[in-house]
Protein backbone atom coordinates (compact mmCIF):
# COMPACT_ATOMS: atom_id res chain seq x y z
CA UNK A 1 0.00 0.00 0.00
CA UNK A 2 1.83 3.23 -1.24
CA UNK A 3 1.89 6.11 1.39
CA UNK A 4 -0.58 8.68 1.44
CA UNK A 5 -0.02 12.45 1.98
CA UNK A 6 -2.15 15.00 2.38
CA UNK A 7 -2.40 17.34 -1.11
CA UNK A 8 -0.92 20.49 -0.86
CA UNK A 9 -2.09 21.48 -3.95
CA UNK A 10 -5.82 20.58 -5.74
CA UNK A 11 -5.31 17.10 -7.09
CA UNK A 12 -6.89 14.63 -8.91
CA UNK A 13 -6.36 10.52 -8.30
CA UNK A 14 -5.64 7.54 -10.47
CA UNK A 15 -6.30 4.63 -8.60
CA UNK A 16 -5.22 1.48 -10.32
CA UNK A 17 -2.29 -0.78 -10.64
CA UNK A 18 0.22 0.74 -13.09
CA UNK A 19 -0.51 4.48 -12.74
CA UNK A 20 2.99 5.35 -13.73
CA UNK A 21 3.01 4.21 -16.94
CA UNK A 22 -0.31 5.39 -18.35
CA UNK A 23 -0.37 8.44 -20.61
CA UNK A 24 -2.90 10.11 -18.70
CA UNK A 25 0.06 11.03 -16.23
CA UNK A 26 1.80 13.29 -19.09
CA UNK A 27 -1.98 14.61 -20.71
CA UNK A 28 -3.74 15.35 -17.85
CA UNK A 29 -1.38 18.68 -17.16
CA UNK A 30 -2.22 19.35 -20.57
CA UNK A 31 -6.02 18.98 -20.27
CA UNK A 32 -5.90 20.76 -17.16
CA UNK A 33 -4.47 23.13 -19.00
CA UNK A 34 -7.42 23.14 -21.64
CA UNK A 35 -10.47 22.78 -19.26
CA UNK A 36 -8.86 25.98 -17.26
CA UNK A 37 -8.61 23.80 -13.99
CA UNK A 38 -5.94 24.35 -11.73
CA UNK A 39 -5.00 20.85 -10.30
CA UNK A 40 -2.46 17.92 -10.57
CA UNK A 41 -2.40 14.25 -10.75
CA UNK A 42 -1.43 11.54 -8.67
CA UNK A 43 -1.14 7.64 -9.00
CA UNK A 44 -2.49 5.40 -6.51
CA UNK A 45 -1.28 2.11 -7.19
CA UNK A 46 -2.59 -1.47 -5.96
CA UNK A 47 -2.41 -5.02 -6.86
CA UNK A 48 -5.26 -6.87 -8.38
CA UNK A 49 -7.51 -7.94 -5.64
CA UNK A 50 -6.01 -5.24 -2.60
CA UNK A 51 -6.78 -6.36 0.93
CA UNK A 52 -10.17 -4.85 1.89
CA UNK A 53 -8.28 -2.22 3.91
CA UNK A 54 -6.57 -1.01 1.13
CA UNK A 55 -9.31 0.01 -0.47
CA UNK A 56 -10.82 1.81 2.76
CA UNK A 57 -7.77 3.02 3.67
CA UNK A 58 -7.87 5.04 -0.06
CA UNK A 59 -11.16 5.90 0.16
CA UNK A 60 -10.93 7.02 3.93
CA UNK A 61 -8.24 9.35 2.60
CA UNK A 62 -9.53 10.94 -0.35
CA UNK A 63 -12.98 11.36 1.72
CA UNK A 64 -11.23 13.17 4.50
CA UNK A 65 -8.19 15.38 2.47
CA UNK A 66 -9.07 18.82 1.73
CA UNK A 67 -7.55 19.60 -1.34
CA UNK A 68 -7.60 15.91 -2.30
CA UNK A 69 -10.67 16.24 -5.29
CA UNK A 70 -11.63 12.99 -6.52
CA UNK A 71 -10.54 10.21 -8.12
CA UNK A 72 -10.97 8.36 -11.34
CA UNK A 73 -10.85 4.39 -10.33
CA UNK A 74 -9.60 1.82 -13.34
CA UNK A 75 -9.47 -2.50 -12.26
CA UNK A 76 -10.36 -1.90 -8.49
CA UNK A 77 -13.85 -0.73 -9.64
CA UNK A 78 -15.74 -3.74 -8.28
CA UNK A 79 -13.44 -4.46 -4.88
CA UNK A 80 -13.41 -0.79 -4.00
CA UNK A 81 -17.56 -0.99 -3.78
CA UNK A 82 -17.58 -3.45 -1.76
CA UNK A 83 -14.93 -2.33 0.24
CA UNK A 84 -15.85 1.26 0.61
CA UNK A 85 -19.95 1.03 0.44
CA UNK A 86 -20.49 2.34 4.05
CA UNK A 87 -18.10 5.21 3.36
CA UNK A 88 -19.92 6.64 0.69
CA UNK A 89 -22.65 9.50 0.97
CA UNK A 90 -24.36 8.98 -2.14
CA UNK A 91 -23.89 6.61 -5.06
CA UNK A 92 -25.97 6.93 -8.11
CA UNK A 93 -27.91 4.63 -9.83
CA UNK A 94 -25.75 2.78 -11.74
CA UNK A 95 -23.22 2.19 -8.85
CA UNK A 96 -25.77 0.37 -7.23
CA UNK A 97 -27.56 -1.53 -9.82
CA UNK A 98 -23.35 -2.92 -11.22
CA UNK A 99 -21.94 -2.92 -7.37
CA UNK A 100 -18.56 -0.65 -8.45
CA UNK A 101 -17.43 2.88 -8.16
CA UNK A 102 -15.47 4.67 -11.61
CA UNK A 103 -15.58 7.65 -9.98
CA UNK A 104 -15.07 9.17 -6.61
CA UNK A 105 -16.07 13.20 -6.07
CA UNK A 106 -17.24 15.62 -3.75
CA UNK A 107 -19.73 17.90 -3.84
CA UNK A 108 -21.01 19.79 -1.06
CA UNK A 109 -19.34 18.22 1.77
CA UNK A 110 -20.75 14.66 0.36
CA UNK A 111 -18.76 11.53 -0.61
CA UNK A 112 -20.10 10.43 -4.01
CA UNK A 113 -19.33 7.31 -5.82
CA UNK A 114 -20.24 6.81 -9.16
CA UNK A 115 -20.39 4.36 -11.67
CA UNK A 116 -19.76 6.25 -15.17
CA UNK A 117 -19.09 3.23 -17.44
CA UNK A 118 -22.34 2.33 -18.55
CA UNK A 119 -22.37 6.20 -20.27
CA UNK A 120 -18.42 5.75 -21.39
CA UNK A 121 -18.25 2.51 -23.04
CA UNK A 122 -21.48 3.57 -24.80
CA UNK A 123 -20.40 6.83 -26.09
CA UNK A 124 -17.34 4.13 -27.13
CA UNK A 125 -19.39 1.42 -28.64
CA UNK A 126 -21.74 4.05 -31.10
CA UNK A 127 -18.20 5.74 -32.57
CA UNK A 128 -17.52 2.55 -34.36
CA UNK A 129 -20.92 0.27 -34.44
CA UNK A 130 -22.82 1.22 -37.43
CA UNK A 131 -26.34 2.61 -36.95
CA UNK A 132 -29.16 -0.19 -36.66
CA UNK A 133 -26.59 -2.51 -36.67
CA UNK A 134 -28.34 -5.72 -34.53
CA UNK A 135 -31.84 -4.81 -36.11
CA UNK A 136 -30.31 -5.58 -39.02
CA UNK A 137 -27.84 -8.62 -39.20
CA UNK A 138 -28.73 -9.89 -35.41
CA UNK A 139 -25.61 -10.96 -34.68
CA UNK A 140 -24.71 -12.06 -30.97
CA UNK A 141 -22.08 -10.29 -27.89
CA UNK A 142 -19.50 -12.15 -26.51
CA UNK A 143 -17.75 -10.02 -23.53
CA UNK A 144 -14.53 -12.04 -22.39
CA UNK A 145 -14.08 -10.74 -18.62
CA UNK A 146 -17.06 -10.55 -15.99
CA UNK A 147 -15.40 -7.82 -14.21
CA UNK A 148 -17.14 -3.89 -14.23
CA UNK A 149 -16.67 -3.04 -18.25
CA UNK A 150 -18.65 -6.14 -19.41
CA UNK A 151 -21.51 -4.94 -16.84
CA UNK A 152 -21.35 -1.64 -18.05
CA UNK A 153 -22.06 -2.67 -21.50
CA UNK A 154 -24.47 -4.90 -20.11
CA UNK A 155 -26.35 -2.29 -19.23
CA UNK A 156 -25.77 0.16 -22.23
CA UNK A 157 -27.22 -2.67 -24.18
CA UNK A 158 -30.44 -3.10 -22.44
CA UNK A 159 -31.51 0.52 -22.25
CA UNK A 160 -34.96 0.87 -23.31
CA UNK A 161 -33.99 3.61 -25.36
CA UNK A 162 -32.62 1.39 -27.66
CA UNK A 163 -35.63 -0.60 -28.62
CA UNK A 164 -35.20 -3.32 -30.46
CA UNK A 165 -31.84 -2.22 -31.73
CA UNK A 166 -29.91 -4.84 -29.18
CA UNK A 167 -28.36 -7.77 -29.31
CA UNK A 168 -30.06 -11.17 -29.58
CA UNK A 169 -27.35 -12.67 -26.77
CA UNK A 170 -24.89 -11.35 -24.42
CA UNK A 171 -22.77 -13.78 -23.41
CA UNK A 172 -20.24 -13.08 -20.65
CA UNK A 173 -17.47 -15.87 -20.46
CA UNK A 174 -14.89 -15.96 -17.25
CA UNK A 175 -12.67 -17.78 -16.01
CA UNK A 176 -13.09 -17.90 -12.25
CA UNK A 177 -16.67 -18.64 -10.99
CA UNK A 178 -16.92 -16.36 -8.31
CA UNK A 179 -16.69 -13.60 -10.70
CA UNK A 180 -19.17 -14.65 -12.91
CA UNK A 181 -21.70 -15.91 -10.23
CA UNK A 182 -21.75 -12.22 -9.20
CA UNK A 183 -22.42 -11.07 -13.03
CA UNK A 184 -25.04 -12.91 -13.13
CA UNK A 185 -27.13 -12.07 -9.83
CA UNK A 186 -26.54 -8.19 -11.10
CA UNK A 187 -27.72 -9.00 -14.17
CA UNK A 188 -30.56 -10.77 -13.99
CA UNK A 189 -34.00 -9.67 -15.52
CA UNK A 190 -32.41 -7.08 -16.96
CA UNK A 191 -33.79 -6.93 -20.11
CA UNK A 192 -36.30 -9.44 -21.60
CA UNK A 193 -35.16 -8.83 -25.96
CA UNK A 194 -31.79 -10.35 -24.72
CA UNK A 195 -30.71 -13.48 -23.72
CA UNK A 196 -28.32 -13.82 -21.27
CA UNK A 197 -25.97 -16.32 -21.51
CA UNK A 198 -22.87 -16.86 -18.58
CA UNK A 199 -20.17 -19.43 -18.93
CA UNK A 200 -17.42 -20.31 -17.06
CA UNK A 201 -14.37 -20.25 -19.29
CA UNK A 202 -10.93 -21.32 -17.99
CA UNK A 203 -8.51 -21.18 -20.85
CA UNK A 204 -8.14 -19.34 -24.19
CA UNK A 205 -8.82 -22.47 -25.96
CA UNK A 206 -12.39 -22.58 -24.15
CA UNK A 207 -13.14 -18.59 -25.53
CA UNK A 208 -11.98 -19.61 -29.25
CA UNK A 209 -14.44 -22.62 -29.14
CA UNK A 210 -16.98 -19.35 -28.42
CA UNK A 211 -16.33 -17.21 -30.92
CA UNK A 212 -16.08 -19.94 -33.89
CA UNK A 213 -19.61 -20.64 -32.87
CA UNK A 214 -20.68 -16.86 -33.13
CA UNK A 215 -23.10 -16.05 -35.87
CA UNK A 216 -21.87 -12.93 -38.38
CA UNK A 217 -22.06 -9.74 -37.79
CA UNK A 218 -21.41 -10.38 -34.03
CA UNK A 219 -19.13 -8.51 -31.57
CA UNK A 220 -16.57 -9.54 -29.55
CA UNK A 221 -14.82 -7.73 -26.85
CA UNK A 222 -11.73 -8.34 -24.71
CA UNK A 223 -12.70 -7.07 -21.10
CA UNK A 224 -10.46 -9.38 -19.17
CA UNK A 225 -7.01 -7.05 -18.53
CA UNK A 226 -4.82 -9.58 -20.44
CA UNK A 227 -2.50 -7.76 -22.61
CA UNK A 228 -2.26 -4.78 -20.12
CA UNK A 229 -2.92 -5.40 -16.70
CA UNK A 230 -1.42 -8.95 -16.95
CA UNK A 231 0.38 -10.37 -20.16
CA UNK A 232 -1.38 -12.25 -22.63
CA UNK A 233 -4.55 -13.01 -24.28
CA UNK A 234 -7.88 -14.43 -23.49
CA UNK A 235 -7.97 -16.06 -27.24
CA UNK A 236 -5.32 -18.38 -28.41
CA UNK A 237 -3.40 -17.65 -31.96
CA UNK A 238 -5.83 -20.45 -33.65
CA UNK A 239 -9.05 -18.35 -32.88
CA UNK A 240 -11.66 -17.98 -35.79
CA UNK A 241 -13.64 -14.97 -35.98
CA UNK A 242 -17.27 -15.08 -37.68
CA UNK A 243 -17.18 -13.20 -40.86
CA UNK A 244 -17.92 -9.28 -40.73
CA UNK A 245 -17.94 -9.33 -37.21
CA UNK A 246 -16.40 -6.64 -34.58
CA UNK A 247 -13.53 -6.87 -32.44
CA UNK A 248 -13.14 -4.79 -29.67
CA UNK A 249 -9.70 -4.53 -27.56
CA UNK A 250 -10.88 -1.89 -24.97
CA UNK A 251 -7.38 -1.36 -23.78
CA UNK A 252 -5.39 1.12 -25.67
CA UNK A 253 -2.15 0.62 -24.51
CA UNK A 254 0.10 -2.55 -23.33
CA UNK A 255 0.91 -5.68 -25.22
CA UNK A 256 -2.79 -5.83 -27.16
CA UNK A 257 -2.07 -9.77 -28.08
CA UNK A 258 -5.67 -10.21 -28.19
CA UNK A 259 -6.09 -7.09 -31.43
CA UNK A 260 -3.06 -8.23 -32.86
CA UNK A 261 -4.44 -12.13 -33.19
CA UNK A 262 -8.09 -10.49 -34.27
CA UNK A 263 -5.88 -8.35 -36.88
CA UNK A 264 -4.62 -11.67 -39.10
CA UNK A 265 -7.78 -12.29 -39.97
CA UNK A 266 -8.90 -8.42 -40.42
CA UNK A 267 -8.87 -9.03 -44.30
CA UNK A 268 -10.25 -12.24 -45.08
CA UNK A 269 -12.69 -12.27 -42.31
CA UNK A 270 -14.11 -8.61 -42.80
CA UNK A 271 -13.61 -7.81 -39.63
CA UNK A 272 -13.61 -4.33 -38.12
CA UNK A 273 -11.00 -4.13 -35.29
CA UNK A 274 -10.99 -1.54 -32.53
CA UNK A 275 -9.10 -0.51 -29.98
CA UNK A 276 -9.44 1.29 -26.62
CA UNK A 277 -8.72 4.97 -27.47
CA UNK A 278 -11.95 6.53 -27.39
CA UNK A 279 -13.11 4.59 -24.45
CA UNK A 280 -9.87 5.74 -22.80
CA UNK A 281 -10.85 9.49 -23.62
CA UNK A 282 -14.43 9.11 -22.57
CA UNK A 283 -14.29 7.54 -19.56
CA UNK A 284 -11.81 10.35 -18.47
CA UNK A 285 -13.50 13.34 -19.51
CA UNK A 286 -17.02 11.56 -17.76
CA UNK A 287 -14.82 11.41 -14.57
CA UNK A 288 -12.97 14.47 -14.90
CA UNK A 289 -16.06 16.33 -15.29
CA UNK A 290 -17.91 15.00 -12.12
CA UNK A 291 -14.93 15.62 -10.31
CA UNK A 292 -14.57 19.33 -10.86
CA UNK A 293 -18.22 19.58 -11.69
CA UNK A 294 -17.75 21.18 -15.25
CA UNK A 295 -19.36 20.52 -18.70
CA UNK A 296 -17.20 18.95 -21.43
CA UNK A 297 -18.95 19.26 -24.95
CA UNK A 298 -18.48 17.68 -28.16
CA UNK A 299 -15.68 20.97 -29.26
CA UNK A 300 -14.01 20.32 -26.06
CA UNK A 301 -13.57 16.21 -26.09
CA UNK A 302 -12.43 16.33 -29.94
CA UNK A 303 -9.91 19.38 -28.88
CA UNK A 304 -8.85 16.66 -25.73
CA UNK A 305 -8.57 13.83 -28.11
CA UNK A 306 -6.26 15.98 -30.12
CA UNK A 307 -4.09 16.80 -27.22
CA UNK A 308 -3.88 13.15 -26.24
CA UNK A 309 -2.73 11.74 -29.44
CA UNK A 310 -0.10 14.44 -29.94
Amino acid sequence: MPELKAAEIPTFYFVGVTTGQSSIMQVFPKWAEALGLDAVIRGIDLPLHAPAEDYRRTAGFLKGDTLSLGALVTTHKLDLYRACRDMFDYCDPYAEKLQEVSSLSKKSGTFCAHAKDPISSGLALESFVPPDFWVNHGGEVLLLGAGGSSLAMSLYFSQDRLGNNVPRRITIANRSEPRLASATTALQGLNKKIDFRFLHCPSPADNDKLIAALPPYSLVVNATGLGKDAPGSPTTDAVSYPENSLVWEINYRGELVFKRQAETQKKAKNLHVEDGWNYFIHGWTQVIAEVFHITIDQPMLTQLSVIAKE
